[in-house]
């Protein structure tokens, strides 16, 4: 974990962080207006986006307030916003709100369907939006994928459970999984994402 990042307590939460991390502190000065895999959106939006959803997640749990902005509708202008800033800002937000939840808790509540999921689940979920996001910034910018088969593994299990409700609206329809994929080509795949995308 970097240095001054607030501790969630979740494993698959803090690698998920620290690959959002780097892929966004790797985006180069010209590279904010680049393609993604996320069709029709730049990275500065799948970044606004990933911003968004994990302030969304934080709020769900503690009732604060969600973003100021649709994370659904990213504007793409970040004039005046310092990038690393407002990440950590909606990073801390969600480690700390979910340091503070009862790992005993039958269920606690996410801000998607099915809108309660068990403490591990949940976390996972928020996991997810951030680690996924990470590899569309990472390969929109040239850079190797921030995904691990170590974090695929458990982010393909929290993605079966939650991604059906959620196409088309976050993930496309899968692709159908080739020989020789390994554990983050088939979490890729499984999001509608090529693992071999490319911006040229």
């Amino acid at each position: 974990m970097s240095d001054g990042a607030i501790s969630s307590g979740w494993d698959v939460l803090e690698a998920s962080h620290e690959a959002l991390r780097a892929a966004v502190g790797a985006v180069p000065a010209d590279g904010w207006h680049l393609p993604t895999p996320c069709a029709a959106w730049t990275v500065t939006q799948v970044f606004q986006h990933a911003v968004g959803d994990q302030i969304g997640y934080a709020a769900a749990l503690t009732g604060e307030p969600g973003p100021g902005f649709n994370p659904f509708a990213p504007s793409g202008d970040l004039e005046g916003v310092d990038p690393a800033a407002f990440l950590e800002d909606a990073l801390a937000r969600a480690a700390r709100a979910w340091a503070g939840v009862d790992r005993g808790a039958v269920e606690v509540p996410v801000p998607v369907p099915p809108h309660k999921l068990s403490p591990w689940s949940g976390s996972a979920a928020c996991g997810l939006d951030a680690a996924v996001h990470a590899w569309d910034i990472a390969v929109a910018t040239g850079r190797p994928s921030p995904l691990t088969s170590e974090l695929a593994r458990p982010l393909l299990k929290i993605a079966g459970e939650i991604a059906e409700p959620l196409r088309p609206h976050a993930y496309s329809a899968a692709l159908a999984p080739e020989q020789g994929d390994d554990d983050v080509a088939v979490l890729l795949r499984y999001l509608g994402r090529d693992p071999r995308w490319s911006a040229s």
